[in-house]
């Protein structure tokens, strides 16, 4: 399509569609129509869906501010993803980023954040969790991510450097040692 665009209405763009997929139809291209209309198809779901937790939102407390409006639309996954991807969100990508980590389960902070590459470097503040590899942080950052700051295309989960707390090897202690422990057990010792 070239030349000047204006936003069309609701009934326009719903002809334009169907001139598009009218178009694919009459290639012959099977599989491409097929691929088309699935396409539309989704897209209209998520932005159906977006429509609807944008009215629930804003529904649960009619009489609530402007401000509280907004700020339940920014903080839903499906409405600030479209926002974003429409180039609509008021916040900054760095105020994103923070928000993003900030519903993450794992405790991290950002460590730094390259706008000209996309990676965002990341270090855990707290204990992974149960079940809370580094990969699996990396995962839950890059998804949480892909929603509220796609500039960030890159996720790198830094080594933690501070030394942490000293490991304890319970059970039988190295070869060679003698069993000078409570209720003839080796006693304790501090990991390597």
């Amino acid at each position: 399509m070239s030349g000047a665009r204006t936003t069309p209405n609701a009934e326009t763009a719903g002809r334009m569609v169907e001139e598009i997929l009218d178009r694919l139809a009459s290639s012959g291209d099977r599989a491409a129509c097929e691929a088309a209309e699935e396409l539309v198809r989704v897209l209209m779901e998520c932005y159906g869906a977006a429509f609807a937790r944008a009215m629930d939102l804003l529904g649960h407390r009619p009489e609530r501010p402007a401000r509280e409006a907004v700020d339940a639309l920014l903080r839903d996954e499906l409405v600030a993803g479209l926002l974003v991807l429409h180039g609509l969100h008021p916040d900054d990508a760095p105020t994103r980023i923070a928000h993003a980590l900030d519903t993450l389960p794992q405790d991290v902070e950002s460590t730094g954040f390259d706008p000209a590459t996309g990676e965002l470097r990341l270090r855990l503040t707290g204990s992974a969790g149960c079940g809370g590899s580094r990969d699996a942080v990396e995962q839950a950052a890059r998804d949480t991510l892909a929603c509220f700051a796609p500039e960030v295309t890159a996720v790198t989960l830094e080594a933690d450097t501070a030394s942490g707390p000293v490991r304890l090897q319970i059970g039988t202690g190295p070869s060679g040692t003698s069993s000078s422990g409570p209720g003839g057990r080796p006693p304790a010792t501090a990991a390597p």
